[in-house]
């Protein structure tokens, strides 16, 4: 029997609840290095997720009900820290960051659909941009200059982000299909 327009809003509403859910359950997992104030984020990887199931709408909304949960001060945020405070710390510029890298990965999935070359493309882009955002950010903060926040906010970071980018673009595929098949 054909889904109504009703239920399939319904499970998008469910799908996206549970995807912000899990960004804000990887969001605070952390690991902090000794020689930057920006961490080891799982955030990343939650996001990648959250754009490759819901695709470009589904995927930036969830980052930002995760955004405005941490926002309004629940410990989501890396190291279980919430609060406006966080997002005017040296780590802000990231986490804005995020939201384009949502965009683009979105916007590169909606472009060549089916394609995980460019769900892969995005995620690259995606994070050259939150790289971007995060080491001006970082820079201002810190009063570094970029290169040095540059080496400070994204080169430790680097193989990590290339490590969550393979993983998701070998297991997102297998869970969007094992959603297909039960009809979520």
């Amino acid at each position: 029997m054909p889904e109504n327009k009703t239920s399939t809003h319904t499970k998008q509403i469910a799908l996206i609840g549970l995807m912000s859910a899990v960004i804000c359950i990887l969001g605070p997992l952390s690991i902090p290095l000794p020689v930057s104030p920006v961490p080891i984020s799982f955030t990343n990887f939650a996001v990648f997720l959250a754009v490759y199931l819901l695709e470009l709408k589904g995927g930036t909304l969830c980052f930002l009900v995760y955004l405005a949960l941490g926002s309004a001060g629940l410990p989501v945020f890396s190291g279980f820290s919430g609060g406006l405070g966080k997002l005017a710390g040296p780590t802000g510029g990231y986490l804005i960051g995020f939201i384009f890298l949502a965009l683009i990965q979105g916007l590169m999935m909606k472009r060549f659909p089916g394609k995980n070359s460019a769900a892969i493309a995005g995620m690259v882009l995606g994070m050259a941009v939150c790289y971007f955002f995060g080491t001006i950010w970082l820079a201002w903060q810190m009063e570094l200059s970029f290169t040095s926040a540059l080496m400070l906010g994204v080169v430790p970071y680097l193989s990590g982000d290339a490590v969550k980018i393979i993983i998701t673009a070998l297991a997102a595929p297998k869970l969007k299909l094992a959603l297909k098949r039960a009809e979520i």
